[in-house]
């Protein structure tokens, strides 16, 4: 073998939370491989490929919408303040295309230029595309500063506002508008008895009282229609009509939180993917049929909650990547049953976290600026982030 043999490369197919969360992991502790039998060793190259210049998390999106000042600082931050991603190669393209014969995806840049990127081993972490605030669009910085501005100018002109939807997003989302402006008539319509199937049922208990008294009118039993095309990934204007008998809803912005997640997965082979469109996994996450091929977070057939990345399955793949390269144990996933962390986001009196059995504890208001952010997320988590903020 040539002495000057480049080093293994881990391409990272997506940059949003798990993938990210995933660069940082292997560029943190770049373990050492075996290149040849003789026993040579080399770090690990990591290529990261997104359609943002940044992190834009799909977390939170009632304080997105309703506070976006606050919310970039904490949820859209540029890849180049990770510290961590120092020696991490970040690529602005969108993928079109993966040869697992010759191991290289292919990404048309911001420029319109084709490239090709090699691989050794892939990680698949493109997410899906779920309503306005999840999509796979190539976006400049200006251009996601412009979306959060039109967005959140849209709701502030609007006097009625209806949320369609029973899942995290859609009772945040309610529940924040209610918060900054409780002057509006805000309408929450969801298809069964309680929201927050996807959680224990003390959680929905907890959330059900706050969104009550943040005057917020709750509509159990009503299941949309859904507008035709895309109809969903935008703030519309209704009616709104539903399949189970009511009354059409009226109302001057309608915000679809539905939970119609697509997955970003058109770029990839058919043999990778589910009936679905989801990447098909086994117990380790790695791609069935594929063995130097990963897949995590919403994009990822892990479980009927798909919740890889809130169960932090980038420390998982992170331990899994450099130990298909040197042939060590790959750890297996076990997904929870239920959701957890937060729902509402911040509100004024702190955050409030539910467990996976439903027990909910909260950080108070004090310690989200003081102690969370920047030493347990900034600092723990993200390994360092620079101080610099997007303008909104």
């Amino acid at each position: 073998m040539s002495a000057h043999r480049r080093r293994p490369r881990v391409v990272i197919a997506g940059m949003g939370d798990s993938g990210l969360l995933t660069a940082l992991h292997l560029a943190r502790g770049r373990s050492p491989v075996p290149l040849s039998r003789s026993g040579s060793r080399a770090a690990i190259d990591i290529v990261g490929i997104s359609s943002k210049p940044g992190l834009l998390s799909g977390q939170e999106l009632g304080t997105r919408i309703a506070r976006p000042d606050v919310w970039s600082r904490d949820y859209w931050i540029g890849f180049d303040r990770f510290r961590g991603l120092d020696r991490v190669r970040t690529v602005h393209g969108t993928l079109v295309g993966l040869d697992t014969g010759q191991r290289r995806v292919e990404v048309v840049r911001s420029d319109c230029s084709t490239v090709a990127e090699p691989y050794d081993v892939l990680v698949i972490s493109t997410g899906v595309r779920n309503g306005f605030w999840r999509q796979p669009t190539l976006q400049t910085a200006a251009d996601i500063a412009d979306d959060l501005r039109r967005t959140h100018a849209r709701l502030r002109a609007a006097t009625s506002i209806a949320v369609i939807g029973g899942g995290a997003a859609a009772i945040s989302s309610a529940a924040n508008v209610a918060a900054v402006w409780p002057n509006k008539n805000v309408h929450l319509y969801f298809p069964g008895s309680r929201a927050l199937p996807g959680h224990h049922p003390r959680v929905w208990q907890q959330v059900r009282a706050r969104l009550e008294g943040y005057g917020v009118e709750l509509h159990p039993g009503h299941r949309a229609r859904l507008p035709a095309g895309s109809g969903i990934d935008h703030i519309g204007t209704g009616p709104v009509q539903w399949s189970t008998g009511q009354p059409s809803a009226h109302a001057d912005a309608v915000v679809w939180a539905v939970g119609a997640v697509r997955p970003n997965t058109e770029w990839l082979p058919a043999d990778l993917l589910d009936e679905h469109g989801f990447v098909r996994v086994d117990d380790d996450l790695g791609v069935t049929g594929h063995e130097r091929i990963f897949a995590l977070g919403d994009v990822a057939a892990t479980d009927p909650l798909r919740n890889s990345a809130r169960n932090r399955a980038d420390r998982l793949v992170a331990h899994n990547v450099p130990a298909t390269l040197r042939g060590g144990h790959r750890r297996r996933y076990r997904p929870r049953q239920h959701r957890w962390g937060s729902v509402l986001g911040v509100q004024r009196d702190g955050l409030e976290i539910f467990t996976p059995d439903g027990r909910g504890f909260r950080l108070p208001a004090w310690s989200i600026d003081t102690v969370l952010q920047p030493w347990i997320v900034r600092r723990g988590i993200y390994r360092g982030v620079r101080d610099q903020e997007w303008e909104v």
